[in-house]
């Protein structure tokens, strides 16, 4: 999900890649409500309410946990899954808190459609910037509901990114499942290069290595199976340094 966050010049290959999450538009919503939310409770809640800590952690649990899901699909596909899904029910926590906010203090919820919550999702925006117009604002009715705007938007979008992850899982396995194919493609490499080397034959068609070929008198390299097409010996077959044009080593089988 996401580019890499590993430097381009790490010599390893990852069978899956990790990190990228500062590009996910769900990771930049929940940095927006999870700084709004700190700001909203610092201006407009009791700093003795237990509901600051509440909110603020409810908030920073959706931001980080995508993030740490993000990083964990390198080595598991269900951590990933599973921390994915910690931050939508986290977001979903706040969301619930903010709707409280508004009902206790008898303060209008905006419906899905109505012109605010419209303008709001219109913005599409990827920092605070973007919705200064209603996460500035005096009112905390104002700032309660685009909050609440953009939590919808957040959720929205984890909900497509678990579905995502999920679909993946099911086609292509896990991490285990992952490294278990690709033990297996190693080992077939490392049997191929085993019984054949194939450095630089003359002819694919005719040529081989096996385990047990000799090596070349004049360079030491293993040797192939070959079969001579022109001369006297035309269609005998002998053995020929796999190093061939640059050494011409040759011996009879």
């Amino acid at each position: 999900m996401g580019n890499s966050e590993y430097s381009s010049g790490d010599a390893r290959k990852r069978i899956r890649p990790s990190g990228g999450y500062r590009d996910l538009r769900s990771f930049q919503t929940a940095t927006i409500i999870y700084d709004a939310t700190v700001s909203f409770c610092d201006k407009f809640i009791d700093k003795r309410s237990r509901l600051v800590d509440q909110m603020v952690q409810a908030a920073r649990s959706g931001r980080q946990n995508i993030a740490e899901g993000s990083r964990a699909s390198a080595t598991s596909s269900q951590t990933e899954l599973r921390l994915v899904s910690v931050a939508r029910a986290s977001l979903d926590e706040l969301l619930l808190d903010y709707e409280d906010f508004l009902r206790q203090r008898g303060h209008a919820l905006w419906t899905k459609d109505s012109p605010h919550s419209l303008r709001v999702r219109s913005v599409a925006g990827d920092n605070a910037t973007s919705y200064s117009e209603w996460l500035g604002s005096d009112s905390p009715e104002i700032v309660a509901n685009a909050l609440i705007c953009l939590i919808h938007q957040a959720n929205y979008l984890l909900d497509r990114q678990i579905a995502g992850l999920e679909r993946e899982f099911i086609t292509e396995g896990g991490y285990s499942e992952r490294l278990a194919a690709e033990r297996i493609a190693e080992r077939t490499r490392r049997n191929y290069n085993d019984l054949y080397d194939q450095s630089n034959p003359t002819d694919p068609s005719d040529s081989s290595t096996p385990a047990a070929s000799p090596h070349c008198p004049d360079c030491g390299k293993p040797m192939s199976l070959r079969t001579a097409r022109t001369g006297r010996n035309a269609g005998s077959q002998f053995w020929g340094c796999s190093a061939y044009p640059s050494c011409k080593g040759t011996r009879k089988l």
